[in-house]
């Protein structure tokens, strides 16, 4: 089993989703469930994109950061 690290870009933010998962295709079916149950009504996002895979073992993890977006 893999960790990920996801940023979901919308237009004014982007959110940061780490999922637990077998294989790349799950993992990304995930990030749509968990913004599904997280908001109200599921975000307008422009895209998905995987920064970061690790292999599930004691003691791995991820820095989650916020940091400003940039208007372009």
């Amino acid at each position: 089993m893999f960790l990920y690290r996801f940023e979901v870009t919308t237009k004014t933010e982007i959110i940061y989703v780490v999922i637990a998962a077998n294989d790349d295709e799950q993992a990304f079916r995930l990030v749509e469930v968990e913004l599904e149950k997280h908001f109200l009504k599921v975000p307008d996002y422009t895209d998905i994109s995987l920064h970061e895979k690790k292999l599930i073992r004691r003691g791995g993890g991820f820095v989650v950061y916020s940091e400003p977006r940039h208007s372009s």
